[in-house]
């Protein structure tokens, strides 16, 4: 894991070793820039080491110095990859770097190469002959990358800060983003806080032509809701036996690496089944886990953590977020964020990563089931939610959600009151808004308010309209788990991780985000994800073998933390 920093334009060395600076806690183990004077590209790598210690070196080069790579993330099956590629007759300088495999596939398979990888990435290719930079990100957008043009100089950097360390860069705060942020609690890709400098969305791929300046953007892959056009008869045996087939897969592919490596553990489902599968490949005594507790009640998982760790056999690791601690943590937080988050959880998410850090170096967990498996909330709200927008008029809800704000409020985790709320907060809209104004801060009548403007409803949530319209199917499961796989679990859930584990430079990995393992979900029709009020339902019908009966029907909690309560009692 890595982060990369670069431009092509006006500037000098300085302004790399800057930008490549600000990136020092995402690579701390080793530092690497190049110039091309002639053509005024400029290319840095921060690298934490993982694999290939001694080899993997960057930016890194084909022995004919024509093309060179800088990359941020991991391949799991460059080993494959590179069996194909020597059997090409290509001649590798590593021992195993999966950086390399990216030099020689983009030279035998062209752009295009990115179908075969499975893995997390964000890399820069240079060549030199052609005179263009390949720039690509993973699937889902697991690896930032951000980039600009100004004035004639190309940027891009894994952050933010490091794009603002060189002179043509400029932060002016984009009010369309901002209005986004509190429409969702997060800025959806390709918009940043800043006008003029955009996210690559997953599963993009950009190429720069030096000579033109000119910019290509291009979709490789897109996560296309496709449902099997026959189910057996014995479906929910033969697919769950397959889903964790490939699942067990995923994490061992995962396992890769030259540090210790570790496994966040909430004592949930997709976490524990992430550890349960990993005992099949490695010894459950080298097995570390680790989790974090709360000291309010209806937050705290910790005790099922515990226990899971204790029926698993692994050697466990408890921290506890306290109010002290919360507060302690937001300052630093706050000032190595780039952007704004609405999403709270990302304060124990750090203190997890930090806690797991002082161990090992890579953790694996449990991101991207939930969006995958449809394992969140709303779910259990679709049916009634469109007969009360069938037959409830809008007067009668004016008033309905009227006496209801009148409740009591309460800050327990997800309690009545509050999902009662929201849920008519979202009813007032038509369906295909119900989910981001179910799950955002605000409302368009508050945020026009805040603003002190007209809101534009269709360009505020245009990236949630355009995830409904792209779903192929007509049924809500199916159009609700678009919006949360390709909005809120990559501009949300896998910023916040990606973020909080980089700040302590640890490297995060989701099996749950496998290709394989997607490829085949997306082809699950939505009565197996979610049926009869049970969320997750064919994840878990397949994991009963591997766990606990009370462990995978256990009502889920998240990840949350009390700042209701804290802020109400003039805490934080």
């Amino acid at each position: 894991m890595c982060g990369i920093a670069g431009f092509v334009g006006r500037g000098g060395i300085e302004d790399l070793q800057r930008m490549n600076a600000a990136l020092a806690h995402r690579g701390p183990d080793d530092d690497g820039t190049w110039v091309d004077a002639s053509n005024r590209v400029f290319l840095g790598h921060r690298r934490l080491s993982i694999l290939d210690i001694g080899g993997g070196h960057q930016p890194m080069w084909t022995q004919d110095g024509q093309l060179g790579v800088i990359f941020n993330g991991e391949i799991y099956n460059h080993l494959e990859l590179r069996e194909e590629l020597v059997a090409l007759g290509c001649v590798f300088q590593s021992d195993h770097s999966d950086t390399e495999v990216l030099l020689h596939g983009y030279r035998c398979w062209g752009p295009d190469f990115t179908n075969r990888l499975n893995g997390m990435w964000a890399f820069v290719l240079y060549d030199r002959r052609n005179g263009r930079l390949f720039c690509s990100r993973d699937r889902f957008g697991k690896k930032p990358f951000f980039y600009t043009l100004r004035n004639g100089t190309f940027l891009f950097a894994s952050e933010l800060s490091a794009i603002l360390e060189h002179p043509a860069a400029a932060a002016s705060v984009s009010r369309r983003s901002l209005k986004k942020y509190f429409a969702y609690g997060y800025i959806p890709a390709p918009n940043t806080l800043y006008e003029g400098i955009h996210k690559l969305p997953g599963g993009h791929s950009l190429r720069f032509d030096v000579a033109s300046q000119r910019i290509e953007i291009h979709k490789y892959w897109d996560f296309v809701i496709e449902p099997f056009e026959s189910v057996p008869a014995n479906a929910e045996q033969e697919w769950g036996e397959r889903l964790v087939e490939l699942l067990s897969a995923a994490v061992k592919r995962r396992l890769m690496g030259d540090v210790p490596l570790g496994f966040f553990l909430s004592g949930g489902v997709d976490s524990s089944s992430v550890v349960a599968l990993a005992a099949r490949h490695i010894d459950r005594s080298l097995i570390h886990t680790f989790s974090i507790g709360f000291e309010e009640a209806s937050f705290d998982e910790s005790r099922y953590s515990a226990e899971m760790a204790q029926h698993l056999g692994t050697h466990h690791h408890l921290d506890v977020l306290s109010l002290e601690k919360a507060a302690a943590l937001l300052p630093d937080v706050a000032s190595k964020l780039d952007e704004p988050m609405g999403d709270a959880s990302l304060l124990p998410t750090y203190l997890l990563c930090k806690h797991t850090r002082a161990q090992v170096t890579v953790a694996l967990g449990g991101d991207g089931a939930d969006e995958l498996f449809a394992g969140y909330d709303p779910f259990r709200a679709l049916r009634a939610a469109e007969l009360y927008g069938r037959f409830v008029p809008r007067p009668l809800h004016t008033a309905v959600k009227l006496l209801m704000s009148r409740l009591p409020v309460s800050h327990a985790n997800m309690s009545l009151e509050f999902r009662i709320k929201r849920t008519l907060r979202g009813l007032g809209h038509p369906p295909r808004l119900w989910c981001p104004v179910w799950m955002g801060p605000l409302d368009p009548r508050e945020i026009a308010e805040l603003f002190a403007e007209p809101v534009d409803v269709e360009d505020l949530y245009s990236e949630a309209i355009e995830q409904w319209d792209a779903c192929r199917q007509s049924n809500l499961v199916d159009k609700v788990l678009q919006f949360y796989t390709k909005l809120y679990l990559q501009d949300d859930i896998l910023v916040k991780v990606d973020r909080a584990s980089m700040m302590h430079s640890l490297e995060a990995r989701a099996p749950y985000l496998d290709s394989d393992l997607v490829d085949f979900v997306r082809r699950i029709p939505h009565q197996f994800k979610y049926r009869n009020g049970e969320t997750k339902y064919l994840l878990k019908k397949a994991l009963e073998p591997v766990l606990p009966h009370a462990v995978l029907y256990r009502a889920k909690k998240g990840f949350g933390i009390p700042t209701g309560s804290w802020l109400k009692q003039g805490l934080l």
